[in-house]
């Protein structure tokens, strides 16, 4: 059997176990608990054909191994295996009629993230079929950035832990975060989370000696979905905090960039 058939079958496996869970439940956050795990799977699949020989595959799945359990400790400490449901869904619920909700239920939660989650992990099937070239300075380089951007990530999502943290404790006045990366970006997790994928990608192309890959598909498709969320996110908060707007006069929505004075942010607008 080639890797790709076998990551295929698991995710369509994975693909019945979340559609199933979510009618038997009738909750629909189970994408949600296996994002940070499936995409491990699947990058150790590729490396686990070679028989670990591959180096280069063998560092993309420890990176994503990384990826994933930094990942899965920050959604189990916020309650994400508890049976707590995206709060997220039962907005979209009201928006919709529920057999309006079923179909979305299907083919965008269960089908369409599933197969984001293959797809991004295609940049190791890249790799393995490139096995053969060796592991060079840039494959250094990338793999230095990704842990960069690993870190980066675990400090956003900290920062984000200690503000609701003292929210709750009713020590900060404050509504939503505005400090630390959170200063340079309103979703800086968001950023570094897609920056990743984004590096692994280079991983498959640095192997094929060419940036033009197919499996460029997955990053691109999984930084659309961060911005479809991103808005729909930031719509709900908002709504709940009118004064969000001035965040966002000033702050970047994604890349960490300078925050705009209120000046220019007037002029802007």
């Amino acid at each position: 059997m080639e890797p790709l058939v076998a990551v295929v079958i698991l995710a369509a496996a994975v693909c019945a176990f979340c559609l199933i869970a979510s009618v038997i439940t009738h909750e629909h956050s189970w994408v949600d608990r296996l994002w940070s795990i499936v995409p491990v799977a699947y990058v150790w699949i590729f490396a686990g054909f070679d028989g670990l020989q591959d180096p280069r595959l063998v560092i993309m799945a420890v990176l994503v191994t990384l990826w994933g359990a930094r990942l899965t400790f920050n959604f189990a400490r916020k309650g994400g295996y508890t049976g707590t449901e995206d709060y997220r869904w039962a907005v979209l619920r009201g928006r919709m009629k529920r057999w309006q909700f079923e179909v979305f239920n299907v083919l965008f939660i269960v089908v369409w993230q599933n197969a984001i989650l293959v797809l991004i992990s295609l940049a190791a099937f890249t790799a393995y079929e490139n096995r053969d070239t060796p592991l060079g300075p840039l494959d250094v380089v990338v793999a230095i950035v990704f842990l960069a951007l690993l870190a980066a990530e675990t400090i956003a999502d900290q920062q984000q832990w200690d503000f609701h943290a003292a929210k709750a404790a009713g020590t900060t006045p404050a509504r939503f975060l505005t400090s630390g990366l959170w200063r340079y970006s309103r979703h800086p997790n968001f950023f570094f989370e897609q920056a990743q994928w984004w590096v692994l990608f280079l991983f498959g192309a640095i192997a094929a000696g060419s940036l033009a890959q197919w499996t460029v598909v997955g990053p691109v498709l999984l930084t659309l979905l961060f911005v479809g969320s991103t808005r729909f996110t930031e719509s709900i908060t908002l709504s709940k905090y009118p004064e969000y707007a001035d965040y966002q006069a000033v702050t970047s929505a994604i890349v960490p960039l300078p925050p705009r004075s209120s000046h220019a942010a007037r002029a802007a607008a």
